[in-house]
Parts: structure tokens; sequence; C-alpha cells
């Protein structure tokens, strides 16, 4: 609804319409659907000086640098060669949402949707949103065994090569220390600068930097709360839960969620917003130098595309200024497919794509942030699904939730340290890799791998992943035949996809001598008595010597 006597549906910065809203919410006998005010904090001198000093500053390295905000400057950039060879990463979400640790990381949002299970458990457990909300979680956020050196050293022996943290979720609690908002990690909950200090270690242990920001989806992610009576609604907070904005477009059914596919049919952000998501984002670059930006699904909105372009050019234009690689990731259509770097969350491509790409899953099922009695997958299952990602010119981000102590929960660390054990004998088929003239064979292959959420996929002992390295051909098994033969088609006696006959096959990890023919049907292996593990069986494929013959 309009506030009363405003010209601005949010009058986001006229005080004075404070106090009418305040007024006729405080009169009114039955529930209205308030406006929340912007902070006096958000929206100070300081904050505004802060912000246009910041946009200014934006405009002013685009100006000078060689990326320009539009399309065709953009589609100038290129993959790094350091995230093509690294092909896996850790993407951690940690925040003040592994506090309730109930359902998964949205439950900030679900405990002011009313009628749902986190509603309904905020409630029991801790109380009415208008006594307990969400801000009352982040004293108990504190961080009191953080210790990033030691993450890094378990993502290393994960065989991790570059690691993203949650800059800032949807929540609007940034994790870093922030000159845009008090409501950060530095000032609150942990009070330290938790982006800072993952950078440092994350450095010093050898392995590439990234973050991620959320921050689009937090336009509409507490408007919940401005429906009943809650601390959403109270303008004190207005600083972490604003701006609240309704999901739907103007006359549209407010209890139904938009089709998430069709962004355009959602409330489209303001300039404020978009002005301040911008600033918050190349703050996190000058910061901390990502070499890996990730950005979430809600960015594609299309009201940001000016901003995404923006964004963009401002990033590699600061790249370059560090004379550094560095990789934007989008979603869907967000970009055309050469200005930044596609990522697929919970979901995989069905054919080898031709351009890099990234995706992105969580050694929990069902969460992102960390939920108690969480469901985890195996090291089978996820080292599987990095073998067939690469195979497709793919790389695998794989998320950790830690505990609000800043402990990794012990499932997911012996599930790393399984993947590691693997990739330490395995890893010359992995890293440094490109993908051959085909991604594999076997039955794995129909195209519910496109879908979200699909990408847990049963494979079989005739499913074969190929990669690359010179002219050295791996071919991955991702099973173990009972009959203890392996017969793999695409490497058929005179095949074209190889330059000469196959001059000799080994199976990394074990020291047996292979017996093997290239036959019409195929190069068939006979495999050795022994496995060399539980999980997948690298071949090193190599030709003869000489001339090549095709």
């Amino acid at each position: 609804m309009e506030s009363v006597g405003c010209s601005s549906r949010r009058c986001f910065f006229a005080l004075p319409c404070v106090k009418r809203v305040l007024t006729f919410a405080v009169v009114a006998v039955v529930a209205v659907v308030a406006v929340l005010p912007a902070s006096a904090a958000a929206h100070s001198k300081h904050y505004e000086e802060v912000l246009h000093q910041r946009l200014r500053m934006v405009n002013a390295v685009i100006a000078r640098g060689p990326y320009k905000a539009n399309w065709n400057s953009l589609e100038g950039w290129r993959t790094p060669e350091w995230f093509r060879n690294a092909k896996f990463g850790i993407f951690i979400h940690w925040g003040v949402y592994s506090v309730p640790a109930f359902q998964n990381e949205w439950y900030s949002r679900n405990m002011y949707i009313q009628g749902s299970k986190a509603y309904k458990h905020q409630i029991a457990t801790y109380g009415p949103e208008s006594k307990f909300g969400y801000k009352n979680f982040i004293p108990m956020f504190t961080g009191s065994h953080f210790h990033p050196a030691r993450w890094m050293k378990l993502f290393k022996e994960a065989g991790a090569k570059y690691v993203v943290p949650v800059a800032e979720h949807c929540d609007g609690f940034a994790m870093y220390n922030s000159d845009l908002t008090k409501w950060d990690a530095n000032h609150m909950g942990p009070k330290q600068d938790v982006i800072g200090e993952e950078a440092k270690a994350a450095r010093k242990a050898g392995l590439h930097f990234g973050a991620s920001s959320h921050r689009a989806e937090h336009w509409w992610w507490y408007d919940g709360g401005m429906k009943f009576n809650s601390d959403v609604r109270n303008p004190k907070y207005a600083g972490l839960y604003g701006p609240a904005e309704p999901m739907n477009l103007p006359g549209k059914d407010s209890s139904k969620e938009p089709d998430p596919n069709q962004l355009q049919l959602w409330l489209p952000p303001d300039r404020a917003f978009m002005q301040d998501w911008l600033a918050r984002t190349t703050e996190i670059i000058d910061k901390y130098h990502p070499q890996l930006l990730y950005l979430d699904w809600w960015a594609g909105q299309p009201a940001f595309r000016p901003y995404l372009k923006k964004l963009a050019a401002y990033y590699y234009d600061r790249a370059a200024q560090w004379g550094k690689g560095v990789v934007l990731t989008y979603k869907d259509q967000d970009f055309p497919p050469g200005a930044a770097l596609l990522d697929i969350e919970r979901g995989k491509m069905d054919q080898e794509r031709l351009l890099p790409w990234q995706t992105g899953t969580s050694v929990s099922v069902h969460s992102w942030g960390y939920v108690k009695n969480a469901q985890y997958r195996t090291a089978k299952s996820l080292i599987d699904e990095l073998v067939d990602v690469v195979s497709k010119n793919g790389n695998l981000l794989l998320n950790v939730g830690p505990k609000p102590d800043g402990t990794i929960p012990e499932q997911a660390r012996k599930v790393l340290l399984k993947m590691g054990a693997w990739l330490k004998v395995n890893g010359e088929a992995i890293y440094g890799t490109r993908p051959w003239y085909v991604y594999g064979e076997g039955p794995a292959t129909s195209d519910q791998s496109r879908k979200l959420g699909s990408d847990v996929v049963h494979y079989t002992a005739q499913d074969v992943r190929f990669t690359r390295k010179g002219n050295t051909v791996y071919a991955i098994e991702l099973g173990w035949p009972a009959d203890g033969k392996l017969t793999i088609h695409t490497l058929f006696n005179k095949t074209p996809y190889l330059k000469r006959p196959v001059g000799r096959v080994v199976l990394l990890g074990s020291t047996a001598r292979l017996h093997w023919s290239q036959t019409k049907d195929g190069l068939v292996i006979h495999l050795p008595s022994a496995k060399p593990n539980e999980i997948a069986y690298a071949f090193r494929i190599t030709m003869v010597k000489g001339k090549d013959a095709r």
C-alpha cells in the first residue's frame, strides 16, 4: 500500500514519512503492510558520501580501463589458464544462518513466511518474530573456533585449487569489513573481517581466492516480515532487513512466488538499491582482490543489466591493473557466453561445452549452509561428478557449510579427505587437462543432467569419461566390471580420434601390468585382480611413437 502522505512508495529518505507510517500502523486495528523506512545509519550523510565516492570511482576506472560497460567490449574477456587448470574449488556458506541450523540457509527469509516450517520452528524454539527476530541470532554467531588456516589446510588436502567464501548472503549480513554497512562480521558476531582472514589464509596456502555476492535477492528477502507484527517492521533494524519489498509486480497475487525462471515477472529493484548493490560488490573487489567473483541468480533480473555491465567492466579493468586473470560467473542467460563464465547450480551439462563453465553443488544434500542432522553426499558420488564435469570442459565448485563456531562438520571433513586421497593418485587425469573429442561413453547420458538438482547421477562400469593432456588420453571408468574386462568402444582400432594406434595403457594407482588389445570393437583391457581404490579408475593411454597415421 502507499504510505500516508508520501509521494514515494518507499519514502526512502524522508524521515517525516516514517513517523506517519508508524503512527498509522499503531492506530490501525487490522494488520497492514507497513512501509519499511530506510535506517538513519544506512542513509546518513556518511553513507551517501561513501556511496557516491565509490560510484564515481567505478566510472573513472571504466573510463580509463581497457574494458567498457558494453557487451562487445566485455566479450574480449578470456577464461584464465589458472581456472582451466584448477578444475576443483571449494565454496563456503558460513553466516548467521548457521546458528538456527534449520532446513537450509534460507531460514532468515522463511522464518518470516507465515505458516512455513521455519516460521513454526522459530516461534516454538525462540518465540514470536516481534521479540526474537533474525537479528537476535547475530550475537550467537561467535566463530569462537574459526581458524581459517585449518580450513585451508583441509581444502588443500581435499585437492581443491581455489576457494570461494560467501562475502554476503541474501540475509544482508556482510561477512567482511564494509564501509557501507555496520551489519557485518567485523562489527557484530565474530567481530573480525572473516573474508579478509580467509583471503590471507587461502593465499598463504597457495590457493586462488574468490568471493561470492548474493546481495541481489535482498531486495525482497524479508518481505514476509512486513505482513505481520515482526521486527522487520522496526525502522531501527532497516539496515539489516530493508528494503523488504514484495516479490510480485503491482496487481499480482502476493501470496505466490513468481516464476524463478522468468525474472521479468518480479518487481524490479529501484535505482537506489542497484547503486548500493554495485557499490557493495565493487567494495569486495577492491578490498580483497578476488580472482573469482560469483553472482547468484537474481542478479539476472533485467533491471540489473546496466549495472552488471558496469560491474564486469570494473572487475576486468581492476584485474588488468593487478596483472591477474579473473573469473566472473553468471547464471542462465545473464551474460553473452563469452563475456563471463557460466555457472550451473546443482546441475550439469549433458554434452561437452566448447567454452569453460562451472557447476556448483554442496557436500550437504539439502542445504548450502550448516544444518543439524544433515544428509551428506558420498566421496564417490562427488568424484564421479567431478570427473563427468571435467570431461565436459567444466570445473566443480563444492560447497561446505561450517558450524556457527567455525568448525567443519566431521561428516563433511571425511568426505573431503576421501576425495583428496583419490585426487592425490589420479589427479593427473583431472588437473591441467582439456576436453577430448568426445566427453565419454556409457548409459548415463540422459538430458536429465541439465535439470536443477539432478547432479547426483548413478554411473555404471560401462560409463567412461575422457580427458586429455597433450597427446595423452585419460579414460576414467566410473565402475569396476564384474567380469574384470573393460571395453572402451570409442577407442576401436583405426578410430579417427587417435592420430596413432594405442601404445601403452596404465592404470593409475596400480603397479600391475595390464593386458590389453585394440580391436574392431574397442580397446579391451583386462583388469588386475586388485582395485587401486573403490571410487573411479583412471587409465593413462598413450600412442605408439612415430609419424601420425591419421
